[in-house]
């Protein structure tokens, strides 16, 4: 699937909010199944590990450095 160029940002952001978001979960009482969250913190972390390299490639194009997003 090809990503706007000017859509990159958001996706490694948006990324990058879901792992905070599911380890800040790992941290809550009340889940049950602690494996499904560490597997999918885990997956949404070699996603954003592509994602980071991808961006690489056009982080001239897109204007933003790959620091200042993440």
């Amino acid at each position: 699937m090809r990503v706007p160029t000017a859509w990159a940002p958001l996706v490694l952001s948006s990324v990058r909010d879901a792992i905070l978001y599911q380890e800040s979960l790992l941290k809550s009482e009340t889940i049950r199944n602690r494996e499904d969250y560490e597997e999918h913190i885990v997956q949404l972390s070699e996603l954003l590990e592509v994602l980071k390299e991808e961006y690489r490639s056009i982080e001239k194009e897109a204007g933003i450095p790959l620091d200042k997003i993440l």
